[in-house]
């Protein structure tokens, strides 16, 4: 699980999370849903620790982020697993080079081993023989199962998505969707998804935060929101016909 309590974090004089408290569960595909300029974005690298709040604290299972040590916070990193927006793939690695580099920064496993568990995981997100191809001679969806695979490859307990389906055609994204959430409940992760696809919400949503003007405007699960009286949320979530009809449809209980 991880905690955030009452966390702050400013640019200059430009104040870009206010307070947010929340909490994320293991086992569960956790989301983050805003508005350009609501704050997800530097919500999620704060809980990474790319950024560091002024106010507020974050736990990892209890231990406070900010009270950890160096040497804490590089043993902390051994336990996350993180898709980045694109992928994030070195070109100039083929796929095995890629999804093992993890394993050689954090990890004392022999080449035999390291070669065993990229191969472990690559087969999980459905990609055999593709070990000595480039990034270059693979689709963007494959691309992105790669990324998985690498983020997955040390078995984290934590798992970070930054708009893991951006770039991606519906059917494709609804496959990373899928798998994403197959890998939280197989591995018991917990996953934190920071998406603007409103399928991915009415696909895998088990919690939702939705920020509006960094603060936390909102909180619950994906059938919940057909019942919120969030006019903002509302307005966000349903701007297509097509989510319109879906809330509609529920309300019917179709």
């Amino acid at each position: 699980m991880i905690k955030v309590d009452n966390l702050y974090k400013s640019f200059g004089d430009t104040e870009v999370l206010k307070g947010i408290s929340t909490s994320f569960e293991k086992g569960k595909t956790n989301l983050i849903i805003g508005q350009s300029g609501s704050g997800k974005t530097v919500f999620l690298k704060n809980l990474v620790g790319l950024f560091h709040p002024e106010k507020g604290s974050i736990y990892y299972d209890e231990r406070r982020y900010q009270d950890l040590s160096p040497k804490e916070r590089r043993d902390l990193r051994k336990e996350i697993g993180m898709v980045f927006q694109g992928g994030a793939l070195f070109d100039s690695m083929n796929i095995e080079e890629n999804v093992k580099f993890p394993l050689r920064m954090f990890t004392k496993l022999t080449s035999a081993e390291m070669k065993n568990r990229v191969e472990e995981v690559l087969e999980r997100v459905n990609l055999e023989n593709v070990n000595q191809r480039f990034p270059a001679e693979i689709s963007g969806g494959m691309q992105k199962r790669v990324s998985i695979a690498r983020a997955i490859v040390n078995r984290p307990k934590f798992l970070f998505c930054d708009e893991p389906n951006s770039g991606l055609d519906p059917r494709t994204a609804t496959v990373i969707d899928n798998l994403i959430q197959e890998l939280t409940k197989e591995y018991d992760i917990t996953t934190i998804i920071n998406t603007h696809d409103m399928n991915s919400v009415f696909e895998i949503g088990e919690k939702i935060v939705y920020l509006q003007n960094g603060v936390l405007a909102w909180e619950g699960t994906k059938d919940e929101i057909h019942h919120s009286d969030n006019k903002d949320l509302s307005d966000f979530v349903y701007s297509s016909d097509l989510f319109r009809k879906v809330k509609k449809a529920y309300q019917k209980g179709l």
